[in-house]
């Protein structure tokens, strides 16, 4: 779903590449194949006017992401000036991820035992004391 207008302006790939830079550290892909980004338009002046959402309004990082994408931007050589507008409507489902970000996360809704089987678990405790065996 992400979308950069005009696709054929001269900053359109340095403005793509920026938004592939922000990352939410929870999920190991960038905002941008995620499908977090709705729309990035250049103006005439070459400013860049970003429309975003999060996979969830509950994020924990929902005061940060939207500053990350603003200086990333920001930074291209060329920008005038960026803004983000953080929106939820569209509600962010797991379709609106490109194909690579699908593949990366395993969201192909194939079931692979053997990918599972070939994972160690982890060895998490929280405070948990072991008992005295019998």
């Amino acid at each position: 779903m992400s979308n950069i207008t005009p696709a054929d302006h001269p900053l359109a790939n340095a403005v793509r590449k920026a938004l592939s830079s922000v990352h939410d550290p929870e999920i190991p892909v960038n905002i941008f194949d995620l499908g977090l980004i709705y729309e990035a338009r250049i103006d005439e002046q070459s400013g860049v006017h970003v429309v975003m959402t999060l996979t969830t309004p509950n994020c924990p990082m929902a005061e940060v992401i939207p500053g990350q994408v603003e200086q990333a931007v920001a930074a291209v050589e060329g920008v005038s000036g960026a803004s983000v507008e953080l929106t939820w409507e569209p509600i962010w489902e797991p379709q609106m991820m490109t194909e690579a970000a699908k593949l990366d996360l395993d969201f192909t809704g194939k079931f692979d035992p053997a990918k599972f089987a070939a994972k160690k678990p982890t060895s998490l405790t929280f405070n948990r004391k072991e008992r005295p065996r019998d």
